[in-house]
Parts: C-alpha cells; sequence; structure tokens
C-alpha cells in the first residue's frame, strides 16, 4: 500500500500563471481518495503535477515519504505509480491483448507473471477477451476506457491515478469500471479518482476534497459529502 502527500503545491502550464494554487491533500493507503470540483478548478492538472507532466512550482509531493516532485513520468512510474488520463491512453494500431503486453513491459522476462496478470485484465473486463486479437482502433469508447485501466492495472501498481473513469460512457459501462476499481483497492491498491460524476465519486471514494480555484475548498469522509449531496453537486457544477 502506498501513501502520497501534497503539500502546498502550486504548478500552471504558463509561467505566472497558476492553475493550483496552494493544495494540499493526503492520500491514505488503501483508500480510494476522491477530488470533485467544478470544471477548470485544477483535478486533471492535480493528477499530472503528481505523474511529472508537470512540475510543482512550489510545494512538495512525496509517496510514502519520499518527495516525487521533481522527478519525470518514467521515474515516478518505476515508484509504483500508473496514471490513467481522461482520454484513452493505448496504441491504436496495435491489438487488445498486444497493448497489453505493453502494459506489463516491466514484467515482460517473468511469462508465468504475465500470463497471469493477462488473465486478471481478461477476467474483469471480458469485453477485452473477447476482443484480445483486434486492433485497439475497433473498440468503442468504453472498451477503449476498459483497455487503458487494464493496461496500468497489469503492473500491479501501489498507487493509480484515474481521470474521469465515466467520461463519456454508457451506465453499464460505469458500473463495470467502477467495479473493477473496488476490486483493485480490495487487493491493496492506493487510488486518487477525478471524476465529474459527483454522485459516483461520492459513492465510492472513503475520503472526498472539492477544490476550487486551484485550492481545497472542502474535504471530508464519505458520510460528510453524502449527508451534503445536493449542495456539493450544486457548488461543484457552478463553483459557488
Amino acid at each position: 500500500m502506498a501513501r502520497l502527500d501534497v503539500e502546498h503545491v502550486a504548478a500552471g502550464y504558463v509561467e505566472g500563471i497558476d492553475i493550483l494554487s496552494d493544495i494540499t491533500l493526503r492520500v491514505e493507503p488503501g483508500s480510494i481518495t476522491g477530488v470533485i470540483g467544478p470544471n477548470g478548478a485544477g483535478k486533471s492538472t492535480l493528477l499530472r503535477a503528481i505523474f511529472g507532466f508537470l512540475h510543482a512550482r512550489r510545494g512538495t509531493i512525496a509517496l510514502d515519504g519520499r518527495p516525487i516532485h521533481t522527478l519525470a513520468p518514467h521515474e515516478v512510474k518505476r515508484l509504483g505509480i500508473s496514471y490513467v488520463p481522461q482520454g484513452a491512453n493505448i496504441f491504436p494500431q496495435l491489438t487488445v491483448e498486444e497493448n497489453l503486453l505493453l502494459g506489463a513491459w516491466v514484467i515482460r522476462r517473468e511469462r508465468a507473471r504475465v500470463a497471469e496478470r493477462l488473465e486478471r485484465a481478461y477476467a474483469a473486463f471480458p469485453r477485452l477477451l473477447d476482443r484480445r486479437r483486434r486492433r485497439a482502433t475497433a473498440l468503442s469508447g468504453g472498451e477503449a476506457k476498459m483497455l487503458s485501466l487494464a493496461k496500468e492495472l497489469v503492473t500491479d501498481p501501489a498507487l493509480i491515478l484515474v481521470d474521469e473513469p465515466s467520461a463519456g460512457l454508457a451506465p453499464r459501462i460505469v458500473e463495470q469500471v467502477y467495479a473493477r476499481l473496488l476490486e483493485v483497492r480490495g487487493q491493496g491498491v492506493t487510488i486518487l479518482l477525478v471524476d465529474q460524476n459527483i454522485n459516483k465519486a461520492v459513492e465510492v471514494s472513503d475520503y472526498l476534497y472539492m477544490i476550487e480555484r486551484g485550492g481545497v475548498r472542502r474535504e471530508g469522509p464519505r458520510a460528510e459529502f453524502a449527508d451534503q449531496l445536493r449542495d456539493i453537486v450544486r457548488d461543484s457544477l457552478l463553483g459557488a
């Protein structure tokens, strides 16, 4: 299990303009931590800063006490952090199985282990098993999202960053994706989840943060957010 600490982080894409102004949060080991908020609040920027695509201008990010905010993405990944972006993070000209094998590249010499990971991926997402010989270009949007998630999970990450897992998906597919996230949380994987589907985020998260204008506006355990869900949905949509 992994613990993530983000302390007073400021970051942006243009010098002098911070999307994250001063954000502090903690992701406890083995938990699902949800981040919600209006569009433009900095939710996706937060995940990119953690994974090293964007370096913090101020503040620290640490995995189990080890600073990672100066590391490149490939170095962050080697420490056991995986990142599932909002769009489909797959290789379209490769087959489903080839995509999964690329995800397992770091353990490629351990054939039995790779085979076991592929079996687990197919058990979690049976539609991928049916399409394992097809090129990823032939997948539906929901299948591509499943493949993006499965490709990151084959490495057994300690922490997975998930950006908008339900975006553009049919309700039935959304349920499958969240069921898989709950399953891997049960296996000890720590999850930091960003989602516009506030109801679902509150349903599956152990602890939540609402961010607005690059900082934390509200935080608390699931029960507190569930009790005030109507107001939270309004605030998240309107940024009020």
